[in-house]
C-alpha cells in the first residue's frame, strides 16, 4: 500500500517547469520559498522529498543537514528574516550528543555527527544561541575523542563505521566535514585546539584522498588493516566543496597562502574536469552525495578569493539549472538535465536550491535565460542495460530509470561519452537510494554538448568494490534534444 501511494504521488508531480524568474535575485527568492514551503515540514523537521511526508521527515545527517546549510546560505547572503523561525525550530530538534565520546558499541557512523556539528554551527551563526554552539561542540567531540575510527593501516584518517565493520571503508565525508566543523568551532570559540585539529587532518586528507594527477579529492579509501587503497576518481561534490572551503579558511586562520592556492586549484579542476560538454557541472555521485557544500566552496572562492572563474561557474550552472526545476520549485540532480517528472529528494534538490541562492546574491539584477533548454526534446522508449550503446544526433540526452530499482545500494555502470569515460568514474549508480524508496522515472544521467552532432553513449560494467557493488543498469527510456 505504501509503495502504491508513493508511486501515485510521483506520477502526480507532472513535468512542467516552475514559472521562470526574471532575474537571479528572483530565482534565489523562489529557491528560498521552495526550501521553506516544500521541503520544510514545520516543527523543526525537513521533508526528505518534495511530496510531503512520503519519504519521511527528519533533522539529522547529510540529507536533512544539506537543507539546513542551504537555509543558512540564504541568511549569510541576504539576512532574510524568513529564515529565522525555521532555524529556531530546527535548533530545538537538532540531535544532542552525549558528553562522552563514542566508545564501546555505540554504533554511530563517524560522518553523521560531523554533518550534524556543521548544521548546529550554522544554526548558531543565525541565532547566536550559545546552546547551539554547545551542541556543535559535543557532536564534534563524539567522533574526535573516540577510539573506534582512527584505526587500521592508515589511522590518520578514520573509518566510517566502528573498526571498519561491514566494508573497511574510510570516506572523506568524515574528515572533510571534521575539518570544516573544527574551523567553524575555532572561529566561534578561538580555542586553538580546534585549529590544530583542522591543520593536522587537512594534511592527512591531502596525503590519502588527493587524486595523484589532478587537484581533486576522491572520497573512498579502503583500509583492510594491512594496506590503504584509494578508489580513484570518485569525486563527491560535498567533499571537494568542503576542501575548497577548508583551504580558504585555513589560509585566513593561519596566514599560510599555500592553503588558498590549493583551494583555487581544486576549484579550477571542478570547472575543467567535472563538467559536461557545455561547461555545466555533472553530479554523477548517485543520491548519496550532496552538492550544497560545493556551492558554498565556489561561492567562497567567488567572494573571499575574488575568483572570476568561480563566479562564472555559479552563474552558468544557476542559469542551466532553471530547466532542471519542477513545477513546485524543486530541482533534480543534473543541472543540465530536464525538469524532473519524478519525485525529488533532499539529497537531489539541495544543490540546485543553494545554487540559485548563491547566484541571487552574486548578481541579483542579472537577467536569466528564458525558455526551457529541453523544449522540443524527443522521448525514446527503449530498455538499455550493461553493454549497450546509444547513438544519437543531438545536443543533449537524458536517461531515465528507477532509482533504487533493486534497493538500496549495490549496482552501478561505467559511462563512456564518444569513447571517453566520464572523468568521475562513478557513471551511473542506479541502486543508491538514500531515501530508501524506489523512484521510477528518475533522471539517471544527463549530458549536453556545446553543439549538435552525432554522439555515442556506451554503458560498461561497474568495477566491483566494497561500497558500490557489482554491475547493474536498467534504463527505461531517454530524451534526445
Amino acid at each position: 500500500m505504501a509503495k502504491a501511494a508513493l508511486l501515485l504521488a510521483v506520477l502526480a508531480l507532472g513535468g512542467a517547469p516552475a514559472r521562470g524568474p526574471g532575474t537571479f535575485g528572483d530565482a534565489g527568492d523562489q529557491a528560498t520559498a521552495t526550501l521553506l514551503h516544500v521541503f520544510y515540514a514545520g516543527g523543526g523537521h525537513w521533508n526528505n522529498c518534495d511530496v510531503g511526508g512520503a519519504c519521511g521527515q527528519g533533522n539529522q545527517d547529510w540529507g536533512d543537514d544539506s537543507l539546513t546549510y542551504a537555509l543558512w546560505l540564504r541568511w549569510q547572503t541576504a539576512h532574510d528574516p524568513a529564515v529565522l523561525p525555521a532555524m529556531r525550530e530546527l535548533f530545538a530538534t537538532a540531535p544532542s550528543y552525549p558528553a562522552a565520546p563514542c566508545t564501546g558499541t555505540c554504533g554511530s557512523w563517524s560522518d553523521v555527527p560531523e554533518w550534524d556539528a556543521i548544521a548546529a554551527l550554522r544554526e548558531y551563526a543565525v541565532l547566536n544561541d550559545p546552546n547551539a554552539l554547545g551542541k556543535a561542540g559535543l557532536a564534534f567531540a563524539y567522533v574526535d575523542g573516540s577510539d573506534l575510527y582512527a584505526l587500521g593501516a592508515c589511522p590518520d584518517i578514520r573509518y566510517q563505521q566502528p573498526h571498519g565493520q561491514d566494508n573497511q571503508l574510510k570516506t572523506l565525508e568524515t574528515d572533510a566535514n571534521a575539518i570544516k566543523a573544527a574551523l567553524l568551532l575555532f572561529d566561534a570559540t578561538k580555542q586553538h585546539g580546534y585549529l590544530d585539529s583542522a591543520v593536522k587532518r587537512y594534511a592527512a586528507v591531502r596525503a590519502r584522498f588527493l587524486d595523484p594527477k589532478v587537484p581533486l579529492y576522491s572520497v573512498y579509501v579502503f583500509d583492510d588493516g594491512q594496506n590503504c587503497k584509494q578508489v580513484p576518481h570518485r569525486f563527491f561534490a560535498s567533499v571537494n566543496g568542503d576542501m575548497i572551503w577548508n583551504g580558504l579558511e585555513l589560509a585566513r586562520a593561519t596566514g599560510d597562502a599555500r592553503y588558498r592556492s590549493e583551494a583555487l586549484a581544486s576549484g579550477r579542476a571542478v570547472v575543467a574536469d567535472l563538467s559536461d560538454g557545455a561547461g555545466v557541472f555533472v553530479d554523477l555521485q548517485a543520491e548519496n552525495d550532496i552538492v550544497e557544500p560545493l556551492v558554498e566552496g565556489m561561492y567562497a572562492l567567488a567572494t573571499a578569493a575574488k575568483a572570476t572563474f568561480a563566479r562564472t561557474w555559479i552563474l552558468t550552472n544557476a542559469a542551466a539549472a532553471l530547466s532542471d526545476r519542477a513545477a513546485n520549485g524543486s530541482f533534480g540532480r543534473f543541472f543540465d538535465g530536464p525538469a524532473p517528472t519524478a519525485m525529488t529528494t533532499a539529497w537531489q534538490a539541495n544543490g540546485g536550491l543553494a545554487l540559485e541562492i548563491a547566484a541571487g546574491a552574486l548578481e541579483p539584477g542579472g537577467a536569466v535565460p528564458t525558455g526551457d533548454r529541453w523544449a522540443g526534446a524527443r522521448h525514446v522508449n527503449r530498455s538499455v542495460g550493461i553493454g549497450d550503446t546509444v547513438a544519437i544526433h543531438a545536443s543533449a540526452v537524458a536517461f531515465f530509470g528507477t532509482l533504487g530499482e533493486t534497493c538500496c545500494e549495490a549496482g552501478h555502470a561505467r559511462v563512456f561519452i564518444d569513447g571517453r569515460e566520464t572523468f568521475d568514474g562513478t557513471g551511473i549508480w542506479q541502486n543508491k537510494s538514500s531515501s530508501g524508496h524506489s523512484i521510477p522515472g528518475t533522471v539517471l544521467f544527463a549530458w549536453r554538448w556545446a553543439r549538435r552532432g552525432v554522439h555515442h553513449i556506451r554503458f560498461a560494467p561497474g568495477v566491483q568494490n566494497g561500497k558500490e557493488g557489482g554491475p547493474f543498469l536498467h534504463i527505461t527510456g531517454y530524451l534526445v534534444r
